[in-house]
């Protein structure tokens, strides 16, 4: 089993003991499912206090595709993500108190406070970025699965996307060079039904596996509110990119539970409350995992063990300094040699 989960202390400090479960990957896929929701929760009152800067996109009911995947990829493999890009970071290993830091624009964040909610990165852990340009992630994935080809390396790379970039003239580029140089990448498209403040269906004049075909590349789908089949579709999608070194393409159906972003009223929407509830991933993990023999109890601990390092590390970050404002030019500008 490839998972990798979180490896800062205040997440290690989760009991991982007395937990009886036959699907022990579940469980784990339960807590980082937790963390995720529990991380975007809480980032909603910090934006509404107005302790985060910028806009926030937020994943909250998507978080199965982020955790689903990633649970099946090695350390060395990298992911290019997207505006809503929250889980991606958390699922890959991201620290919670820097990730905390960075969207609060701290200088002791991930990208010292520069990144912000859109642009949360960490190169050492193969987090490539978020990215607030619809489908820039992509090409830099792509960039990325080339490196690991020409550099021989035993990894893949994997970019998420909505399915409001499918529309983006960059999608086609890339995966056409994709397949064009054979590269070890993994294309997911979060299929949440709607682009910004369109339904799907509005925006893209063809299917899915179709365009897949066309580019003969394989295509896979997979319900994306249920974590246990989306690591199921995404290990044979990922084995078969190891194997073969080709591209891949998995579109994982979801529902968008927030607006295009925080604050988003959506008068453009009709309620689907109740479709939404229904279909909860961490619902959906949660009833397997009882039928296993888990306890309702050990849930719940989970549950409170999670939202404490959460707290602990909003608090941590609140400490932190901001910027310099002198600070703001390196990194951006070499510096001129003397004549």
């Amino acid at each position: 089993m490839h998972c990798l989960f979180i490896r800062v202390t205040e997440s290690r400090a989760i009991n991982h003991s007395n937990h009886n479960s036959s699907n022990p990957e579940l469980l784990d896929q339960f807590r980082q499912l937790l963390l995720i929701r529990l991380a975007e929760e809480r980032l909603t009152v910090l934006f509404a206090d107005g302790e985060v800067p910028g806009f926030i996109h937020l994943g909250i009911g998507q978080e199965a595709v982020a955790v689903g995947v990633i649970s099946q990829l090695e350390p060395a493999d990298t992911v290019a993500s997207n505006h809503r890009g929250h889980g991606h970071a958390l699922a890959k290993g991201l620290s919670i108190t820097s990730f905390f830091s960075e969207l609060l624009g701290m200088e002791q964040g991930l990208c010292k406070g520069r990144g912000g909610s859109m642009h949360v990165a960490d190169f050492e852990l193969g987090m490539l970025g978020a990215n607030g340009i619809v489908g820039a992630g992509m090409s830099i994935a792509v960039g990325s699965a080339l490196a690991h080809k020409t550099l021989k390396r035993n990894a893949i790379a994997v970019v998420f996307f909505g399915d409001g970039a499918l529309a983006e003239g960059l999608f086609h580029e890339s995966i056409n060079m994709a397949k064009l140089l054979e590269l070890p990448i993994l294309f997911v498209c979060e299929n949440n039904g709607w682009s910004e403040f369109s339904p799907t269906d509005a925006q893209i004049a063809f299917q899915l596996d179709e365009l897949a075909a066309g580019y003969g590349i394989s295509y896979s789908t997979a319900f994306g509110n249920d974590v246990s089949e989306v690591a199921q579709k995404a290990k044979r999608a990922i084995d078969q990119i190891r194997e073969t070194s080709v591209p891949a393409l998995l579109e994982c159906k979801t529902l968008r539970v927030r607006g295009h972003f925080e604050g988003d009223a959506q008068k453009y929407r009709e309620s689907d409350r109740q479709e939404v509830e229904a279909h909860d991933p961490i619902r959906i993990a949660s009833e397997k995992l009882l039928e296993t023999g888990v306890q309702q109890s050990t849930l719940d601990d989970i549950r409170t063990q999670i939202n404490n390092s959460i707290e602990a590390a909003v608090v941590a970050a609140r400490k932190g300094t901001l910027p310099d404002f002198q600070s703001a030019l390196a990194g951006v500008y070499a510096a001129s040699e003397q004549m």
